[in-house]
C-alpha cells in the first residue's frame, strides 16, 4: 500500500522534478482549508490504488506555493518527468484526477 508524501522545500526536487516515468499529482493545501479536507479522501484512494501522490501544506512550504504560483486551493498538479502537465484548482472528482495521471 503505498502512502501520501509530504513535500517540503527539502525534498520536493528529489521526489517530483527528479522522478521519471510516471506522473505524480501534488495537492497543494492548508489545514483550514474545507474544500481541501473533501479532496482529501480521493487524493488517499489515488495513493492506495498505486498511484504516486504528494501532498504540500501550503502554511508550512509557502517557498512550493509560490513557485507554482498557487493562488487557490486546493490546487492539483500533474508532474510527468519533472515537468508541469495539467493544472486543476478547485475540488477535483477521483475520475478527474485518474484520467489526468493516466493521460
Amino acid at each position: 500500500m503505498a502512502d501520501v508524501k509530504e513535500l517540503t522545500t527539502q525534498n520536493f526536487d528529489k521526489e517530483i522534478l527528479g522522478a521519471e516515468g510516471g506522473s505524480i499529482l501534488v495537492d497543494f493545501w492548508a489545514t483550514w482549508c474545507g474544500p481541501c479536507r473533501m479532496q482529501g479522501p480521493a487524493v488517499e484512494k489515488l495513493a492506495v490504488a498505486g498511484y504516486n501522490v504528494g501532498k504540500v501544506n501550503i502554511d508550512e512550504q509557502p517557498e512550493l506555493a509560490e513557485k507554482f504560483q498557487v493562488m487557490s486551493i486546493p490546487t492539483l498538479i500533474v508532474f510527468k518527468d519533472g515537468k508541469i502537465k495539467e493544472k486543476m484548482v478547485g475540488l477535483q472528482s477521483i475520475q478527474t484526477l485518474e484520467k489526468a495521471l493516466k493521460a
